[in-house]
């Protein structure tokens, strides 16, 4: 066995470990220890540069991809459309309360995660992103998050996800925990009222990583592949 690439696979797994066990708590009443209870300024969650942004935003994809994908960037009030596209891709980077509602990090004004969505998301997962970014700069909190995202979704003013709704997420630019960092290049898909272990998600010696938001309805799979967007090996 190649020790090097089994050393690999373990990282990942205590990796998933890791996200996993964010997710453990899911009562909003028990909110989880960590060293951002509060949101920041907003000034701390805004990129000064907007063609930075839009940079690392394209990160996330092969340039193939995001060369003629729309790109957004985060203003004081929500995203806002910088760069027009012509593929149906839409390219962002998310800010922390794109994580798991428990997680530590779910006020990190560090966090950036870069991602390019394909048509199928940009219809069904970016509204949702662009309406929780709305609800957290108007000062929501958590539970306002959850009350008026779920209330959204009741009304089907929120809509499902699409089959095939999928983005890339290869941007070593990316920071997305305190522990990870830009953890590996991968692929994430996003399903509606899914059951992850129908996909063998979180078996061991799965490929495969699931983060299960019931209360969203919403089950994110990661799939982890061997190269970034700019055509490197992960090492």
């Amino acid at each position: 066995m190649n020790v090097r690439r089994s050393g690999k696979i373990g990282w990942m797994g205590k990796v998933a470990c890791m996200m996993m066990c964010a997710m453990a708590g899911r009562a909003l009443a028990q909110e989880v220890k960590s060293p951002y209870p509060n949101m920041a300024s907003i000034d701390q969650y805004l990129m000064e540069d907007r063609s930075a942004e839009v940079a690392l935003a394209r990160s996330a994809a092969p340039e193939s991809i995001s060369r003629d994908a729309e790109v957004l960037v985060l203003g004081r009030h929500g995203y806002e459309t910088e760069v027009k596209g012509k593929n149906g891709f839409v390219c962002l980077v998310e800010r922390s309360w794109s994580a798991p509602i428990d997680d530590p990090n779910f006020w990190n004004p560090k966090i950036r995660g870069p991602l390019c969505m394909n048509a199928a998301a940009a219809r069904s997962y970016l509204p949702r992103t662009l309406r929780k970014t709305e609800v957290i700069l108007a000062g929501g909190s958590k539970t306002k998050l959850v009350e008026t995202i779920t209330a959204a979704l009741d009304k089907k003013a929120l809509p499902a996800m699409e089959p095939g709704a999928m983005c890339y997420m290869l941007s070593k630019q990316g920071y997305l925990d305190d522990h990870a960092g830009h953890w590996h290049p991968h692929l994430m898909m996003f399903v509606s009222d899914s059951e992850p272990a129908g996909w063998g998600a979180n078996a061991a010696g799965s490929p495969i990583y699931a983060l299960d938001a019931k209360w969203e309805h919403l089950t994110t799979y990661l799939i982890p592949v061997h190269q970034w967007s700019d055509g490197t090996a992960d090492q």
